[in-house]
């Protein structure tokens, strides 16, 4: 009976031992029946079971039940909760693309990339992606638009699935992103922001508010001032007429408070050429539209002045359409041919002054063509006067745009698309004031090769960019044409876009920008680093400490204005990441590494691919820190739509 009873339970411990060993039987968890409102599409919202356009999954005319159609650029977070094994799929460009369209599926564990598909197109079979998930704590399921736009990018992730042995995964939201400061405040003793070189022609009027943070009350100089300007010594306003003799005028700049002082070199350059760095200012579209008026003018002035914006060196307050008389809104003009204003501005003189009082340039609007784009009076067949009654107004930056000009041209030849803009010019240049030409034509005739020909300063190298979070890619439109760009003639992407913007289609006061808090560094650095002018066009009046972090960063703008003018370029590029260079007139360099993605992950500089040799001094310019010297490369991780810019300097030079 004692050996019947030890037999049975050595049999019961063997018996338990071999279940113990068996393998756990895996569940399939498709990935359709994730939440699927939790990933983000470039177009669209994914789809289970079925294609972006609500339609039959289809690769190469191969049909799946089972799967999810999405769009690029799309990213979807995924929480294993430590219970998958395995995640397979069949990936490729859904049919309803009409074999056109063309993406890059990847899949990534806990920010390690474990797959990539390469490019796929269009017509092309379905590709294999299996990954192992043991360990992975969370997946992410990316798809990116291979460099080219997401036009018919509709990606399926077909026959989708999940090997599950434990919890089930669960879609979860992308990680948040908070606003943080990076730049560190100014501090009280005076730093002078201004930039090395500044234009005028012969015997014009002239003025300067000296860029210059610290503590108020300041008391300002001018070593070598030229006898036809004066300072105000407490303001730091520079006024009076430009020499009348060409050639280089060096001034030192000093300001001192009780806290320190600091002095700095400032050219100025008496002659032919204007805006030797890019201009920086505000405009009223994107927040006013044609809703514009003589108050909102005097308020973004007082702002640019109390935000501090002016302190780093923006200066220009730009009136967009909407301020002459608008059709159907009659007389037009005056007995002698001068163009009126509407109600909203009844004594433009008299805004100019307000501007100029502040030590700031006043900008105006208008087309070449009958009228503006928003049905207000243009200049054609008026445009000697219009740009003379601007002068005499005290106007010192015009923007032209084209709008109903392309009822004028006889064609679309070069010829004509230069016309308008050779004119203006030609009639600015021969003015007793100094205006900066900005050419809106939206890159037509490839603009950036001959709008300094016409007296252009700055052009629009493509369309209007909008309310929509677009700007990453007219930004890297603009940055493909730095050739062309130098002291006096910059290519222009158009205005920045955070903050506070408004609704062209309505009275509302506007809403936050569409865009994450790293994006809008982003932003910044791009058209910095790009030397594209920075223009402000969000609420002046709504200037929290994000935005003004974000656009008033002394090391980031002084990129921007670097006296060599060289715009940057991109040297490298992936679908997740790309590293945009700009020479400087010190001899560094400063690169802007950009991650493309809603996602986290390292990103390494070598200095081969920068045309560097030898170790490296790196400076982090949004932090302002010096982050050590470094052989042959630096390493760093980049967050989701992560963005660092670094100057690099010989360690011989330190």
């Amino acid at each position: 009976m004692m050996e019947r009873r030890g037999f049975t339970r050595l049999n019961y411990i063997v018996m338990s031992c071999l279940v113990c060993a068996l393998p756990s039987f895996a569940e399939t968890i498709w990935l359709s029946e994730l939440d699927l409102s939790k990933m983000k599409t470039g177009y669209g919202q994914a789809q289970a079971n079925q294609s972006i356009t609500k339609n039959p999954l289809m690769i190469a005319s191969q049909r799946f039940e089972k799967g999810v159609g999405s769009h690029a650029d799309s990213i979807f977070y995924i929480n294993l909760n430590g219970g998958s094994t395995r995640f397979s799929a069949r990936v490729g460009v859904d049919d309803q693309a009409q074999s056109k369209g063309s993406v890059t599926f990847r899949i990534y564990g806990d920010g390690k990339l474990l797959f990539d598909s390469g490019i796929r197109k269009g017509g092309q079979p379905d590709k294999s992606a299996e990954v192992s998930t043991i360990g992975i704590s969370t997946l992410v399921l990316a798809v990116t638009s291979a460099g080219d736009g997401i036009e018919f990018d509709h990606a399926d992730w077909a026959d989708a699935r999940f090997e599950v042995t434990g919890s089930k995964p669960q879609a979860i939201d992308p990680p948040v992103q908070k606003k943080e400061i990076w730049t560190p405040a100014p501090g009280t003793a005076p730093r002078l922001n201004n930039p090395c070189v500044f234009g005028s022609q012969p015997g014009n009027p002239f003025i300067y508010r000296i860029p210059a943070t610290g503590k108020r009350p300041m008391r300002f100089d001018a070593e070598k001032l030229p006898e036809s300007l004066k300072l105000d010594p407490v303001t730091g306003i520079i006024t009076g007429n430009s020499p009348q003799k060409h050639g280089e005028y060096p001034i030192l700049l000093k300001a001192q408070n009780a806290n320190g002082q600091d002095q700095r070199e400032f050219r100025l350059i008496v002659g032919d050429k204007l805006a030797l760095t890019p201009p920086m200012g505000w405009n009223s579209w994107y927040i006013h539209y044609d809703r514009v008026t003589d108050e909102n003018m005097r308020q973004a002035a007082d702002a640019m002045v109390e935000s501090g914006m002016a302190d780093f060196g923006y200066m220009y307050v730009n009136i967009d359409d909407g301020w002459p008389k608008k059709r159907q809104d009659e007389p037009y003009r005056d007995k002698d041919g001068a163009v009126l204003c509407n109600a909203k501005f009844p004594d433009m003189k008299a805004m100019t002054d307000y501007i100029h009082g502040k030590g700031l340039r006043a900008g105006t609007y208008i087309s070449p063509g009958p009228w503006t784009c928003a049905g207000y009076v243009g200049s054609y067949q008026h445009e000697e006067m219009d740009a003379r009654t601007f002068a005499e107004w005290g106007f010192d930056f015009l923007k032209y745009d084209w709008c109903s000009y392309s009822g004028i041209a006889k064609d679309n030849s070069l010829a004509e698309l230069m016309k308008p803009y050779q004119v203006m010019g030609d009639i600015l240049k021969g003015l007793d004031r100094d205006i900066v030409l900005n050419l809106c034509q939206y890159g037509m005739g490839e603009v950036w090769k001959w709008g300094g020909k016409v007296g252009g300063h700055c052009w629009r190298t493509t369309g209007d960019l909008g309310l929509s979070p677009g700007f990453m890619q007219i930004g890297r439109s603009n940055a493909q044409h730095y050739e062309y760009a130098r002291p006096g003639q910059w290519n222009d992407p158009d205005y920045i876009l955070i903050g506070w913007v408004g609704d062209a289609h309505t009275m509302g006061e506007g809403a936050p920008v569409k865009l994450s808090p790293n994006q809008q560094y982003q932003y910044m650095s791009m058209w910095s680093l790009m030397a594209s002018p920075l223009f402000f066009s969000g609420d002046m009046t709504r200037l929290d400490d994000f935005t003004l972090n974000v656009l008033c960063n002394s090391e980031i703008i002084a990129v921007n204005q670097d006296p060599l003018g060289q715009q940057g370029k991109i040297v490298t590029e992936t679908d997740d990441y790309f590293v945009l260079v700009k020479p400087l007139a010190d001899g560094s360099v400063a690169a802007g590494l950009f991650n493309k993605l809603d996602l986290a992950f390292s990103v390494e500089l070598r200095w081969q691919e920068l045309g560097l040799k030898g170790p490296q001094s790196v400076r982090d310019c949004w932090r302002q820190r010096d982050l050590g010297t470094h052989d042959e490369r630096f390493e760093t991780m980049l967050p989701e739509y992560g963005v660092m810019v670094l100057r690099l300097s010989s360690s011989k030079q330190d």
